[in-house]
């Protein structure tokens, strides 16, 4: 697992199966990230809401995880 922190946007995210994909700022392919992956209480995100993450390698390609949002860090 890589402990670099990565910026992107949630491209969408199903809280009924609990997974979604995020769109990496760096323009690389969409990462898959489960419902665990996300590093809050509430364990939900919005589709468009900016976050930070790390990526893992799985057995089915690469994975975000420690997903966590940046809204509130960055006011507009």
């Amino acid at each position: 697992m890589s402990n670099e922190k990565i910026q992107g946007t949630v491209k969408w995210y199903d809280e009924t199966k609990g997974y979604g994909f995020i769109s990496p700022d760096s323009g690389k392919k969409d990462l898959f990230f489960h419902r665990t992956a996300i590093d809050s209480t509430e364990k939900s995100v919005d589709k468009g809401e900016r976050v930070e993450f790390e990526i893992q390698k799985t057995p089915r390609g690469e994975a975000a995880v420690h997903v966590r949002s940046i809204q509130s860090e960055y006011p507009a």
